[in-house]
């Protein structure tokens, strides 16, 4: 299952890379990039934080929050994106960290990681590097990394355990988890959480919040916090569903204010138990 999950992701993802570079746009995990109005992915940059960066790396963003404006970011920091995509916020950290810190991208589809590499050269960003891997992998040692943000790409993962004992692994003692992810509240039908198009376009493979800091827990964090930015309607996920070839009159109903998108903070104890 986990295999397969991984293989979809690739495909869509690496899919909605090619269709930026073509000169068009994605939507979350979408089949086709045209007419969609997701409610999920829409509106998360301001005009200032899209005037930094190529536009193909804003056309890119395929995710659910901004990592960048609610982190604490320090000049001379190291920050790792997991799940990097077209680079969007790697290459907006690489600015705040500054020419002493360094801004790591980690992505594992070939046409994500090329857009990025375009992106990267067309920003003249030096301090910024992408690396090919997945994220129950990353290839970077223990206690290097400063902080690690996220754009609703951890709930993509089939075994998010592993997710978040590789992000304590690499982050510093003292280091900052500071995400952007799709969490749920309450019960979900079994038959969302199955559907593997819902699972690429962001719904179905989310965490409920109270898990999702159990998790964290478990992997050795503390000072565990989940805060809602967007909670998602049915009409919300009546639009979102326009993306996927999905029965809309029979699941928006089901989403109403079970879906939100989240940001998700938690440190690494300067000291391990």
């Amino acid at each position: 299952m986990s295999t397969d999950i991984k293989e979809v992701v690739k495909e869509k993802y690496g899919q909605a890379a090619l269709r930026v570079r073509a000169g068009g746009s994605s939507c979350c995990g979408a089949t086709a990039g045209t007419g969609c109005a997701d409610p999920i992915t829409s509106n998360l940059y301001d005009a200032s934080q899209a005037g930094q960066i190529p536009e193909e790396a804003l056309l890119a963003s395929l995710g659910c929050g901004n990592p960048t404006a609610l982190a604490q970011l320090n000049p001379g920091e190291v920050v790792l994106d997991l799940g990097s995509g077209g680079g969007i916020d790697v290459l907006l950290s690489a600015r705040r960290v500054g020419p002493a810190g360094k801004a790591y991208g980690l992505d594992m589809t070939d046409e994500m990681l090329a857009l990025a590499n375009e992106n990267k050269r067309k920003a003249g960003a030096e301090n910024v590097e992408f690396l090919k891997g997945e994220i129950e992998h990353i290839p970077l040692p223990d206690n290097s990394v400063d902080v690690i943000i996220s754009n609703c790409v951890i709930n993509l993962s089939a075994d998010k355990d592993r997710v978040l004992r590789e992000a304590f692994r690499v982050l510093k003692p003292g280091g900052r988890f500071a995400v952007s992810d799709v969490v749920t509240r309450g019960e979900v039908l079994p038959e969302i959480r199955q559907s593997m198009l819902l699972w690429v376009g962001c719904v179905a493979g989310p965490l409920d919040e109270n898990e999702y800091r159990d998790k964290l827990g478990a992997a050795g964090f503390e000072q565990v916090d989940v805060e809602p930015t967007r909670i998602y309607g049915a009409e919300d996920a009546r639009e979102f569903l326009c993306c996927q070839g999905t029965d809309a009159d029979a699941i928006a109903p089901q989403v109403e204010g079970k879906f939100m998108s989240a940001f998700v903070r938690a440190v690494k104890p300067v000291k391990e138990a």
